[in-house]
């Protein structure tokens, strides 16, 4: 079973054996990779099934579709990612996910993003991680698993030395859990990232960003964090900062979509004057205005040498304010990507992205504005590439792994 040939083989075996219907959408994926590999053969395969390409199916792997799909890979060393987000997986089809789990010693990255797992499967799946050696890179983004579900997490995640990539975000987190997974990373030393998007927190003290501060302080390999839609206000931004002053590895920080304002701002502008290891910041659609901008920038011109990527998309920034941020580019010469739309592009601020343009200080695929000019005056318009590869969560394999790898780890 080291070609496409051989997983059709066995696959269409194993549902003969149980008396079940080969999926069309799983054998006609497995086709594709077949005659993709007649002039490119490659030494191991990734099984991407996403539910939401309509371009292959109009059907949605289930549950009954789980336990054939296990028994193909459960001996197999030719399959090392499995991709199944957007179907309809549930608790028993993510029971067959951990049994896969526990025999496999080739899969290394399992997507189950927004399927419709529970408690239940959260469990058995965290369970197989207690015995699992090979897998890097789990993510269960959009599974309401639950404070629970969050704390199964939790508790492998002190014995488990494998795992390098962990997605809990949108998975309604409560403050417990949140602040379970923040204190067994304090003693973590496999964990490279860790998304906790929008947890579901009820107090506005920010206990949970406290200790992902402390956290963060005595952490040694975490080399990115999500906190996005974490209701952060700016003492939490504070706190943050007090700790990453003296932390020596993150590089990428995802704060968006949180309350954080200029006074919070202005505390991260402290962090990125001592220089630290941060490259990438992403501070999208909050609301550090003018000032926060201008902040940013002073460090930024005078300070800092390892940013290499700003998001400030939506922040009510005003001409002042991204006017300042051009200006700090042009004297920083490590930071090559700036993102600003969603802010006020005053004519001042779209001639000076103009000239950052023009002079090829900046380059298009590094932003997301493009300037155009109407009778004698510039404008920017939105210029989109998709999925923003630079600053979004990265899947540990796919043509621009080993690139955010390289920026991950450095």
């Amino acid at each position: 079973m080291a070609d496409p040939s051989g997983l059709m083989h066995r696959y269409t075996d194993v549902c003969e054996e149980l008396g079940q219907e080969p999926s069309k959408f799983i054998t006609k994926v497995i086709d594709i990779e077949r005659e993709e590999q007649i002039m490119e053969p490659t030494e191991y395969m990734d099984l991407v099934l996403p539910g939401n390409n309509y371009l292959i199916t109009d059907t949605r792997l289930t549950d009954d579709d789980m336990l054939p799909l296990y028994k193909t890979l459960e001996n197999s060393t030719y399959v090392q990612s499995l991709d199944l987000r957007y179907n309809e997986i549930g608790d028993a089809g993510a029971i067959h996910l951990a049994k896969l789990l526990e025999v496999t010693v080739m899969l290394r990255s399992l997507n189950v993003m927004c399927n419709e797992i529970g408690l239940e499967g959260a469990r058995a799946i965290a369970g197989a991680l207690q015995t699992n050696e090979s897998l890097v890179s789990l993510k269960m983004n959009g599974n309401k698993i639950g404070n629970k579900g969050g704390m199964a997490f939790a508790g492998i995640l002190q014995v488990n030395n494998t795992l390098e990539e962990l997605d809990l975000g949108d998975t309604d987190q409560g403050t417990e859990s949140v602040i379970a997974l923040a204190t067994v990373l304090n003693q973590n030393k496999s964990m490279r990232a860790f998304n906790c998007n929008r947890p579901l927190l009820f107090s506005h003290q920010e206990e949970t960003t406290v200790h992902m501060a402390r956290m963060l302080k005595v952490n040694k390999t975490l080399r990115e964090l999500h906190l996005q839609k974490y209701d952060m206000r700016d003492f939490g931004a504070e706190r943050l900062v007090e700790t990453l002053i003296e932390n020596i590895s993150l590089t990428y920080l995802d704060l968006s979509c949180n309350r954080i304002t200029r006074d919070g701002a202005k505390h991260i502008a402290t962090l990125l004057r001592h220089n630290t290891p941060l490259k990438i910041l992403d501070l999208g659609f909050n609301r550090i205005e003018d000032d926060g901008a201008t902040y940013l920038a002073g460090a930024l011109a005078e300070f800092n040498n390892t940013l290499t990527h700003l998001v400030i998309t939506s922040n009510q920034i005003r001409g002042p304010g991204l006017c300042a941020i051009a200006k700090a580019m042009k004297t920083n010469i490590s930071m090559t990507n700036v993102y600003i739309w969603g802010n006020d592009l005053e004519t001042p601020a779209c001639v000076a992205f103009n000239e950052l343009i023009e002079t090829c200080r900046l380059e298009l695929h590094d932003t997301d504005v493009k300037p155009y000019v109407v009778d004698g005056v510039v404008y920017l318009s939105e210029l989109s590439h998709g999925i923003r590869r630079h600053y979004y969560w990265t899947p540990f394999y796919g043509p621009d792994a080993e690139e955010m790898r390289a920026i991950k780890h450095s």
